[in-house]
């Protein structure tokens, strides 16, 4: 039986630009107050005006999930409005895309990690009280394909939507006898600033990849809105792509091998 988001509070970090803004929106057409969360305060005030001149309920909060006194001061923000979280999307993320021994290990390893999953748990743990209180809420963690089967220069980022699978997991199973759901989202790719935001790099400007095999960003959030309707485990989208995870698991050692023709030996070329 499908859930009623009418009047649930929803939390979105991430939420100003891209999947997490879409699902704004989404979710505050389904008659959710929806807690806009992100770093820029002014894309979140002008989407939080736009979903107000729309007939919703929006309201931007501060939000760097790197910074625990940040987390603290955001979740405190929103109970002082609405009481209670009854959905926190864990949308907040970065990638920096490079061959491994190219990273920086502040700004692409350490930042990576500090974004995608350490504050994604810390978060998590915030407000998973709240919810365990009044037995009830529902928690959708954002992770990738890229935390099922891992490419070659995605090492890192990988790494930490592997890690969001596994928390996904275990937290699933701790907190489903007590009325919380957690579920995982695995989009392939997406068409958002993401790839912008993921570093300037030869291999990227020499790899083209077909328009066809982006989602749009709206896409994948009508399908979060979907998730927190009707819970389930995992979403791995496109449906396709669970192909190459099966294949992964099934035979690696012919993943390894086409990677390694059709990606590495193209494009990784080492300096003398």
């Amino acid at each position: 039986m499908p859930i009623s988001l009418r009047d649930k509070v929803v939390l979105i970090t991430g939420a100003s630009y891209g999947i997490g803004a879409d699902a704004a929106r989404l979710f505050a057409r389904e008659g959710c107050l929806v807690v806009l969360a992100a770093r820029s305060v002014d894309r979140l005030t002008v989407l939080a005006e736009q979903i107000r001149l729309e007939g919703g309920q929006a309201l931007a909060v501060p939000l760097d999930v790197r910074e625990q006194s940040q987390i603290d001061s955001a979740v405190k923000t929103v109970l002082e409005h609405f009481g209670h979280i009854d959905i926190l999307f864990n949308n907040a993320g970065l990638g920096r895309l490079d061959w491994f021994e190219r990273l920086d290990p502040a700004a692409d390893i350490d930042n990576q990690i500090d974004v995608n999953l350490r504050g994604l748990v810390q978060l998590t743990w915030a407000v998973l009280p709240l919810m365990l209180a009044r037995r009830e809420g529902t928690i959708i963690n954002m992770s990738s394909v890229a935390g099922l089967i891992a490419p070659p220069t995605y090492g890192i980022y990988a790494a930490t939507k592997y890690g969001v699978r596994g928390f996904t997991d275990a937290l699933r199973r701790e907190v489903a006898p007590f009325g919380v759901r957690v579920t995982g989202i695995y989009p392939g790719p997406t068409k958002t600033v993401f790839s912008e935001h993921s570093g300037e790099t030869a291999f990227k400007r020499d790899l083209k990849t077909p328009d066809w095999l982006y989602m749009s960003s709206e896409y994948v959030a009508r399908r979060i809105v979907g998730l927190a309707r009707h819970p389930r485990r995992k979403l791995v989208i496109p449906w396709y792509y669970q192909v190459a995870i099966g294949l992964d698991g099934l035979l690696p050692g012919l993943v390894d091998w086409l990677l390694k023709v059709l990606f590495v030996a193209r494009f990784h070329k080492l300096e003398e």
